[in-house]
């Protein structure tokens, strides 16, 4: 008895119904539900392709390690506490950074930029002189400071590596007060060559400006005071020097991961993957409608047959399992052919990039990747939908 609704609902299913229109409909339906199935096995893998690519360069220029204060902005290393941390055989090259937010201005144009300033070995050893879009890495030209820009900011403001125009950078002065009847004498300066352009993504490449760590001492003021050290690890031991950290220093210091680096950017592209998913489930369950049209006209159609299996002794219950598994096989058959045609373009599409990107971009073709969580939470939502969308007309049986 506990198989008998499925075979009904099987025959249901494969059989030539008396009225050519459910068949249509039900055929829409399947159609519907295999190719919402498709293009969310698509698009989410497309999505994860660009993923892949802007975690892949936020990881190729952000440490292993960041440690920086727990309450404001500086901190100064050269203390008996940093010791061991610059002993541990476990770090292979640490370096210091001073940041900050400050006012640039170059011939008329103006903009705001996160002003990063490097050490000799952060200079020397730093991962963005491998994405230059222009110019030369360097922070020093002869005596002169020199500064390298990120692409965004300096399209904004028209910096150019074989300019000679010096930009001028500003910030309040932090030891003297501010005067109210001539402002701007209370502003550091520093002028600054443009050394070279580099291009990792859209965020850093519109705010971040590099330049060497003793220019943004003189411009702050600072004496040894550093913004965060930065730590790379040997191969293989990034989780225990991390873990080590965080003990070590206690709560007056951050102990950040890459992840926790960019937690704002990572953060931002699982909501956008979210909010993907949910617009493409919203589809399937606008198309899932044409199950629901078919069951009801199914429902009519097999009144006779209904009428018979009550006069045998079928139970309510059993007739209204009938129909649901019917609804439910037509979602479930589409989700399947949908799943099979999704997987099969995006494997085409990694092994030939048989869709080529438009314009110069990275990568000449649409980065996939295929996930099994994908595959899995699709299953869900797609079989979800099918079973509610079958499950309302199986209960007016």
């Amino acid at each position: 008895m506990t198989k008998l609704p499925l075979r009904i609902a099987l025959r249901y299913l494969f059989a030539r119904k008396s009225y050519n229109v459910i068949n249509l409909i039900s055929g829409i339906g399947v159609a519907g539900m295999a190719i919402g199935t498709a293009a969310l096995v698509i698009i989410l893998s497309v999505f994860n392709g660009f993923n892949m690519i802007v975690s892949d360069s936020l990881s190729d220029v952000s440490p292993d390690i960041e440690i920086r204060p727990a309450s404001g902005k500086v901190f100064s290393p050269d203390t008996a506490l940093f010791a061991p941390v610059l002993d541990n055989p476990d770090i292979v090259t640490l370096s210091s950074t001073l940041e900050e937010q400050v006012f640039i201005s170059y011939e008329g144009r103006q903009s705001l930029a996160r002003l990063k300033g490097l050490d000799p070995v952060g200079e020397e050893e730093s991962s963005f002189r491998d994405h230059l879009a222009g110019g030369e890495w360097k922070l020093h030209k002869a005596d002169l400071p020199c500064a390298v820009a990120g692409a965004g900011i300096a399209a904004s403001l028209g910096l150019n590596p074989r300019f000679v125009t010096p930009m001028e950078v500003f910030y309040p002065s932090r030891t003297q007060a501010p005067s109210l009847s001539n402002p701007s004498a209370t502003l550091r300066k520093q002028k600054l060559l443009t050394g070279g352009v580099f291009s990792v993504n859209a965020e850093l490449d519109a705010k971040v400006v590099l330049v060497p760590i003793e220019v943004m001492r003189e411009l702050l003021e600072y004496g040894q005071e550093v913004s965060a050290l930065e730590i790379w690890t040997a191969k293989g031991r990034q989780e225990e020097v991390e873990k080590w950290l965080t003990e070590y220093l206690g709560d007056s210091f951050k102990v950040l991961d890459r992840y926790r680096q960019n937690q704002s950017v990572f953060k931002m592209m699982r909501y956008e993957k979210l909010a993907i998913f949910l617009i493409l489930i919203f589809v399937v369950i606008i198309i899932a409608f044409n199950i629901y049209s078919s069951l009801k006209m199914l429902v009519i159609e097999k009144q006779g047959d209904t009428g018979t299996l009550r006069s045998l002794g079928a139970p309510e219950s059993m007739l209204r399992k009938v129909f649901l598994l019917e609804g439910w096989l037509v979602s479930l058959l589409g989700m399947v052919i949908g799943l099979v045609l999704g997987v099969t373009v995006v494997l085409l599409q990694q092994k030939f990039g048989i869709m080529p990107m438009p314009g110069g971009f990275l990568v000449q073709a649409y980065p996939v990747v295929l996930k099994a969580t994908d595959i899995l939470w699709i299953t869900l939502g797609v079989a979800g939908v099918g079973y509610l969308m079958a499950l309302i007309p199986s209960r007016k049986v």
